[in-house]
């Protein structure tokens, strides 16, 4: 019998204000991505440069200004949390320095980045430009808000954020992207990524129960995660479930051999897609308009 090896795969926030949450690759032994989230008191300011990486930076909640040398944009409507709208999304690409300055009395501000293996131009995205889908059914149904999708101009980085209503079940049926795969045609069905789920609960004491597994066994870890914990997928399929009484929300960063989300199913499991009956009628959680409430 194959047992289970054992893998570190949750960072929970380290404090309150500051980078309060990161994961490095060497942290992650993995090879591509890299993210951090920060608390920010107004006028605070964040000043990097890329290098040879490109950068997602999504806020979570409050407002910024930011200069570059690609150009200047400023937030004037962002949510007060992330269950009361739709992020605002910036690329910024490699070789790219930048001051972020803090513009309310808290700014909650998350970074994704990975090596670039090309330019591309700086993109910055309002809400409003933010696709929305509602995949699944039934108990299944999210809402996913495309941010940096497959198609956008990065070189390698996507970047979506996914809300679970209470109690359903969210990156299910499971799937997993850890091959690089091409069908007879030569298409890609499997992109092989990395990626990390950073998550936000709507109540303090709420949490939702991820899983990360492999069809061999090899790996098989199952958590409960809170508010600001971060977990890790390194391979395998990894479904979430709301806790009951608790929206979830998580910001999933994914870097790898293509910039895109080419996935495939657990065989198992592929005969519920066709046993959906409906979908969930409190989706969407979270629309643009409410940004301006």
């Amino acid at each position: 019998m194959i047992k289970s090896k054992k893998y570190k795969l949750v960072s929970h926030p380290s404090k309150q204000f500051g980078v309060y949450q990161k994961v490095s690759t060497a942290d992650a032994g993995w090879t591509h991505l890299n993210f951090e989230a920060r608390l920010m008191r107004k006028d605070e300011v964040w000043q990097g440069h890329t290098g040879e990486n490109e950068y997602g930076i999504i806020l979570l909640s409050g407002n910024y200004s930011i200069t570059t040398d690609k150009g200047d944009w400023k937030t004037i409507n962002g949510r007060k949390n992330v269950f009361s709208g739709i992020a605002h999304t910036l690329y910024l690409p490699k070789h790219s320095s930048f001051s972020l300055t803090a513009e309310s009395d808290v700014l909650d501000i998350a970074a994704g980045w990975c090596l670039a293996t090309e330019g591309r131009p700086a993109k910055f995205k309002t809400p409003e430009e933010a696709a929305i889908e509602i995949r699944g059914g039934d108990n299944a149904t999210r809402q996913i808000n495309s941010l940096i999708e497959p198609g956008f101009g990065s070189s390698k980085i996507v970047v979506v954020e996914v809300y679970t209503p209470s109690g359903n079940w969210s990156s299910f049926p499971a799937h997993k992207h850890d091959e690089r795969k091409f069908d007879s045609k030569g298409n890609l069905v499997e992109a092989c990524l990395e990626e990390i789920y950073f998550y936000k609960i709507d109540k303090d004491e709420g949490y939702a129960i991820q899983q990360v597994y492999t069809s061999d066994g090899e790996l098989n870890e199952l958590m409960q995660v809170k508010t600001n914990d971060l977990v890790m997928v390194p391979k395998g399929y990894h479904p979430v479930v709301a806790g009951h009484g608790y929206n979830c929300y998580y910001l999933n960063f994914l870097a790898g051999s293509d910039q895109a989300l080419h996935n495939t199913t657990d065989p198992q499991h592929e005969w519920i897609y066709n046993s959906w009956k409906g979908k969930d009628p409190r989706i969407p959680l979270v629309t643009a308009e409410m940004n301006n409430l």
